[in-house]
């Protein structure tokens, strides 16, 4: 295993210092909390979001602290979910009167916690739980606890956060999260398996003309396991899945986002953006706003996932919105 590190016990601390520093005008790590957090005040009376999970999803969740998005962001080790004192803490230190909403990935660790840290807080809360993985519906057998929250996560942030900060309410934010999440679909394939620092191996095996379909941001299971597909055939596959969860009108605007899983260049997201752009446009259907990148990764997986949001027109507004994070800026 080669990765730049000094040792897997000592990463996560690393990590989350040296984008605080990176990003000093605009974040302060909490060392003793271990979150990250906004360095700019907020107005009084502002609602406060704060996601998190286990790291290894960079730039998910910290790289999305800042102006139009999260006030903070909890951090556990590779994979595993942070602690509710943690939360607690980033709720204690970003509340400003108006209320904390928790984004949470729909994974069992997660789900628990931040629902700890809810009833420990002092002031209020709210929860928006996202679940947009589409690849396991209807195989309940992997599926007991749900749909798996994953890149859409961004989205739901994204739009979450800009709600907050043109000052809308508590119930009013967690209604648009709420409504985004449930018309949001993404689906992943690896190509290749992560190795966790800790561990030293990698996650899973793949030959070399095969991949998996469907799998997880922590290298979980996907629905099948199969050859080499195309960038086409794989767009296929994977908006026929989406689409009918999304089930978007003609006249519905479309986000589309084509993620990296930590691996794949520019290049193939593009190639894959492409594939998927031109299935929509065949169905008659509009991409009104894109997205391409690494925004949710899983370490240095080789893979990619497709995202697609059904947009409202405020959606649209508030995703045009500006926004000043380190992963995500525009318009500020």
């Amino acid at each position: 295993m080669k990765k730049i590190l000094n040792s897997p016990q000592s990463a996560l601390e690393e990590c989350l210092t040296g984008m605080a520093l990176a990003h000093g005008d605009r974040l302060t790590y909490h060392e003793h909390g271990r979150f990250i957090a906004r360095r700019n005040r907020k107005s009084a009376g502002k609602v406060a979001l704060i996601s998190g999970g286990g790291s290894g999803h960079e730039p998910m969740h910290a790289g999305y602290v800042g102006t139009g998005m999260l006030d903070a962001a909890c951090a556990g080790q590779i994979f595993t979910s942070p602690t509710p004192d943690q939360m607690m803490a980033a709720a204690e230190a970003v509340d400003c009167g108006g209320g904390v909403i928790f984004i949470i990935k729909n994974y069992a660790g997660d789900v628990m916690n931040f629902d700890m840290a809810a009833e420990m807080h002092s002031g209020k809360t709210a929860k928006i739980i996202t679940d947009d993985d589409v690849a396991l519906i209807g195989a309940a057998s992997h599926n007991a606890q749900g749909n798996r929250g994953v890149a859409g996560t961004v989205i739901v942030e994204k739009l979450t956060g800009a709600a907050a900060e043109r000052g809308m309410d508590l119930q009013t934010c967690v209604d648009i999260g709420t409504r985004v999440n449930a018309s949001t679909g993404s689906m992943a394939v690896a190509l290749s398996s992560c190795i966790v620092p800790a561990v030293g191996s990698p996650t899973f095996t793949l030959g070399d003309d095969e991949i998996e379909i469907g799998v997880g941001i922590h290298g979980e299971a996907g629905r099948e396991r199969t050859s080499m597909k195309t960038s086409d055939e794989l767009a296929d596959i994977f908006l026929e899945s989406i689409l009918a969860k999304v089930n978007p009108a003609k006249d519905h605007p479309l986000l589309l986002m084509c993620n990296g899983l930590g691996g794949t260049p520019p290049s193939e997201l593009y190639v894959f953006y492409n594939s998927a752009r031109k299935i929509l446009e065949k169905r008659g259907l509009k991409v009104a706003r894109s997205l391409v990148g690494n925004y949710c990764t899983a370490l240095e997986m080789a893979g990619a996932s497709l995202t697609v949001t059904r947009m409202s027109e405020l959606d649209l507004y508030l995703w045009d919105d500006p926004v000043c994070t380190p992963a995500l800026r525009w318009g500020a």
